[in-house]
């Protein structure tokens, strides 16, 4: 598995399990059923619902905790300095861990300005509770805001990227300022699996359609988190590093968005 340097100076996995819309008992079996294949890097949410679930099946696969990149998220209605210690506090409580590798703000705020934010931030920074900060669904004016003002270094912006939403100008915008960029609905929610161009190009390498679209992104160094709720899906999206993309099919794809 290939690894990314933030500019934290801290490392993550390019490839991640996104758990969005994952819940209960399924999300418990798919987060084990990861791990066992060696996925490390697992991305959730307070709005996701499912942090419980992911912190049992965590605790129950008894891999060691340095072993494992964990990134949730505060909502964008708790931004402000106690709420956002608090909604924290309640993330920690149900991963059951004593620090998370990467906190994002998981939307900007019209309301709270993102300086509160960061100030508690760098509290559970200073308190060694997160190792790294970040941001989400910031587009080049809030990015561009969010440096002016962020005490920490800001290591990635995760956003909806693939190849039928080419974020090119923002992904440079953010190389520029040392912000990885993090794609979250890589695949499109699933609708890429049937897309015809990127069906064509699997055909050539011997993967499939959603292999293709990964490694799009992959080869960029995006740290892709796809979310699969099933095992043979897990196992094909890690199936993506062994092989590339020719220039030309790069090419290709970059104008399809």
């Amino acid at each position: 598995m290939k690894n990314v340097k933030l500019a934290s100076g801290h490392e993550t996995p390019i490839l991640g399990l996104g758990t969005w819309q994952l819940k209960g008992g399924q999300c418990e079996r798919i987060v084990k059923a990861a791990i066992g294949l060696g996925y490390t890097h697992i991305d959730t949410a307070w709005m996701y619902q499912n942090q419980r679930e992911i912190g049992r099946a965590l605790r129950d696969v008894h891999i060691d905790r340095e072993d494992i990149f964990l990134t949730t998220k505060i909502w964008h209605t708790h931004l402000k300095y106690a709420e956002v210690l608090a909604q924290f506090a309640e993330c920690l409580s149900d991963l059951q861990m004593d620090y998370v590798d990467l906190l994002l703000i998981h939307h900007p705020s019209g309301s709270v300005p993102v300086v509160e934010t960061f100030d508690a931030f760098q509290k559970l920074y200073d308190a060694g509770q997160v190792k790294s900060i970040g941001i989400s669904n910031f587009n080049i004016d809030q990015v561009a805001a969010a440096c002016q003002v962020s005490g920490l270094p800001i290591c990635t912006n995760q956003v909806e990227y693939n190849v039928r939403r080419n974020r090119s100008e923002l992904r440079d915008y953010c190389s520029g300022r040392g912000i990885v960029m993090t794609a979250h609905r890589p695949l499109a929610v699933g609708n890429l699996a049937n897309d015809r161009v990127l069906s064509e190009i699997g055909e050539t390498h011997g993967k499939t359609a959603a292999q293709v679209a990964l490694r799009w992104l992959i080869q960029q160094d995006i740290i892709t988190i796809p979310k699969s709720g099933s095992v043979p899906h897990l196992r094909e999206n890690l199936d993506v590093f062994e092989w590339e993309l020719t220039d030309a099919e790069m090419q290709t794809l970059d104008t399809e968005s």
